[in-house]
């Protein structure tokens, strides 16, 4: 019986991703692009050269494709329904028909949290959070073993609750967010214009440089509180920390640790584990992958 077989394409802002990926995880080929995204479109003239390029490498015209991209997919996963201001025409465009193949569309965030249940750190489990901490903070929830997307495929921007309800508001509105409380985007008003880059913070930080510790450890604290506040309302068996920031290693996992045995309700000493997704560039490819595999399973249902 041959292996099921899956192409994931990550749709980013600056370079398009894509994979072929077996059953087991198994990376099989990959390769990366520009996205053009400009006025001609030509980044949907791109994807569909590396899914035609990868499609070829595999020999099996039967594989199945997801697609990752930023924005909110309609109800059926087939297209991205909201994506305001960027990659004109991505909105409501029909990838099966375009890719001559079944395929499905979901959120980058949801794709990297699809990743690490098929292939990841949350194999085998059924109820995860997974944050993304970079520029701004994504999000994604699963609920028994599916990603779950909500009323108007919104959940899962968790990046966007509020961890200081006398702060200001964020692109959402959101007063006190966590996106603004630990995201990139808000380093020279957290530091008051001494640092310009989570980086920097963080170098500050190792050399004990009293601002940058004051400004580190709160944004942390807010980070803990908003998980102990995610433990308390979907109870999981896991959270996956994500994104460029998780490379801080150490400097974040343990006085994190700290602040969660302050803050998380553990009834009968059950607590949550926190832990660093696997997957790092290629999650968002490697989730579609994933996703696309699991939509089939569904199917045969």
């Amino acid at each position: 019986m041959k292996m099921k077989t899956a192409i994931g394409i990550d749709l980013g802002g600056t370079r398009i991703k894509a994979v072929a990926v077996d059953e087991s995880g198994r990376i099989l080929k990959e390769m990366y692009t520009p996205t053009a995204d400009d006025d001609t479109r030509g980044w949907r003239v791109a994807v569909k050269n590396a899914h035609t390029s990868i499609l070829a490498s595999l020999n099996n015209p039967e594989s199945i494709t997801g697609i990752s991209a930023p924005g909110l997919p309609n109800a059926t996963n087939s297209c991205i329904s909201v994506m305001p201001g960027r990659l004109q025409g991505l909105e409501n465009f029909e990838w099966a028909s375009y890719l001559s193949t079944r395929a499905w569309v979901l959120n980058d965030a949801n794709s990297a949290l699809a990743a690490e249940l098929k292939f990841g750190v949350a194999a085998g489990k059924k109820n995860v959070i997974l944050l993304t901490l970079g520029t701004g903070v994504g999000g994604s929830i699963a609920i028994d073993g599916r990603i779950y997307q909500g009323a108007f495929q919104k959940a899962g921007h968790l990046g966007h609750m509020s961890v200081d309800a006398d702060g200001l508001p964020d692109i959402c509105g959101m007063p006190g967010s966590l996106e603004d409380a630990i995201g990139n985007c808000t380093i020279g008003l957290r530091t008051r214009g001494r640092y310009h880059s989570t980086q920097q913070l963080l170098d500050g930080y190792r050399l004990g440089e009293p601002l940058a510790a004051e400004v580190w450890l709160r944004s942390i604290k807010k980070l803990a509180v908003g998980i102990a506040s995610l433990t308390n309302i979907l109870s999981p068996e896991m959270v996956i920390l994500g994104g460029g920031i998780t490379s801080a290693g150490d400097a974040l996992f343990k006085p994190l640790a700290d602040y969660m045995d302050a803050y998380e309700w553990r009834t009968n000493g059950n607590r949550t584990s926190v832990v660093k997704a696997h997957f790092g560039d290629l999650a968002g490819a490697v989730g579609a992958a994933g996703f696309a595999l699991l939509k089939a399973e569904e199917q045969m249902k």
